[in-house]
């Protein structure tokens, strides 16, 4: 989270910030950026997920575009295979 910040620059970093906003003052810097970071990751999380779900609706668009065409291909080979099998009078023809 802190990057490469270890536990001695830590305790110096939360030394400085007692030093400069006292012992009563840092208890509510805590939590305020906490909250702020809380409603930050919360935030990012919402707008991955808005991106994901736009994802897969443009990719079932791609998928369900695809279909229609597969469909519309094996339509016209129906007919095709159609008009061969029924020798143009309507009919199957059987072989004898």
């Amino acid at each position: 989270m802190f990057g490469n910040i270890g536990l001695p620059e830590m305790v110096f970093i939360m030394a400085i910030a007692l030093l400069v906003f006292g012992p009563k003052k840092l208890p509510e810097i805590g939590r305020t950026i906490g909250k702020a970071i809380r409603d930050f990751k919360k935030s990012t999380e919402d707008i991955k997920d808005k991106f994901e779900e736009e994802i897969r609706a443009e990719e079932f668009k791609s998928i369900r575009d695809d279909l229609k065409k597969d469909l519309r291909e094996a339509d016209i080979g129906k007919d095709l295979t159609i008009g061969k099998d029924l020798g143009g009078d309507g009919e199957n023809k059987k072989e004898s």
